[in-house]
């Protein structure tokens, strides 16, 4: 472990405190009511293509939104929620500055835990990627795509970092640039927390679904962006994975990106502004 990032939790007292994000928000509900009710405006603007299935799940299915113009390229949004919750109609607040910007949005869903474990959801973001890299172009989505994901996530586009394609019958990387925001990368600590009653890890599936375990396949740009304010746990996450990463040969990862002033879910709802920090470096992404 590198000193400067610290050891993660001792004690379950300690990982509940750390990966609690609704318990350090105290007004959390109303971050999270803004995320129903920007979402709803931005559906209700942009009249997105609804539930394009991408796979079998009974959720494998994705929101696509697109520009008046022909798209520039596609974002790939992976929703949040610790693997168990929330869904992708929470989260077209994402689409508006992308589309405006002249960019198609595809928002992902995927099915939940307890119903099914990290690795089939894993699996199923890896099935978006290859719908899109097969059939996005005719839907209105071509390439380049960037993906990004928020919280659990920010996880799930880690593990797309960390693909090898070719068994998918991709031959190269389906995509320029990810970002991981606020994202969890060693899921270790999670077998400490209640959370672990749906998620259900053990060690060793702990360490397979944790992308700082794995060297990062993609030689694109990975940015990895955290709010300042968010709790201890999830800023080690963020300077944990760059230490993993930033060392593998060929690997383009920046030093993570703190935004001041800014908590787990007020984070998320930077992809509202179209000058944010968080939407300017995922737009960078995209090649010019």
């Amino acid at each position: 472990m590198d000193r400067t990032i610290g050891a993660g939790p001792a004690t379950r007292d300690e990982a509940e405190l750390g990966y609690d994000n609704r318990g350090a928000v105290p007004d959390h509900d109303a971050w999270l009511a803004e995320f129903a009710s920007c979402s709803k405006r931005a559906s209700e603007a942009l009249n997105p293509a609804i539930d394009l299935r991408f796979g079998a799940g009974d959720r494998e299915t994705l929101d696509l939104f697109l520009p008046t113009q022909p798209a520039r390229g596609t974002l790939m949004f992976i929703h949040g929620g610790y693997w168990r919750g929330m869904d992708k109609r929470e989260h077209a607040f994402v689409a508006p500055a992308f589309v405006a910007a002249g960019y198609a949005v595809a928002v992902i869903d995927y099915d939940l835990c307890p119903g099914v474990t990290i690795a089939t959801i894993v699996e199923q973001c890896r099935h978006a990627v290859r719908w899109l890299e097969r059939y996005g172009a005719q839907h209105g989505a071509p390439a380049p795509r960037v993906i990004a994901g928020h919280s659990a996530g920010g996880h799930l586009a880690a593990m797309m970092f960390a693909t090898d394609w070719r068994p998918f019958g991709i031959e190269r990387t389906p995509f320029t640039g990810a970002v991981t925001v606020s994202g969890l990368h060693d899921l270790a600590p999670l077998t400490l927390t209640s959370i672990n009653a749906d998620l259900r890890l053990d060690a060793d599936e702990a360490r397979r679904m944790s992308p700082v375990n794995y060297a990062p396949l993609a030689d694109v740009p990975l940015a990895i962006v955290v709010g300042a304010d968010e709790t201890s746990e999830y800023l080690r996450q963020a300077r944990l994975l760059h230490a993993a990463w930033s060392a593998s040969r060929g690997a383009r990862i920046a030093a993570p990106v703190l935004i001041p002033g800014r908590h787990h879910f007020s984070m998320a709802l930077d992809y509202r502004d179209p000058e944010s920090a968080l939407t300017r470096t995922t737009l960078a992404l995209f090649p010019r």
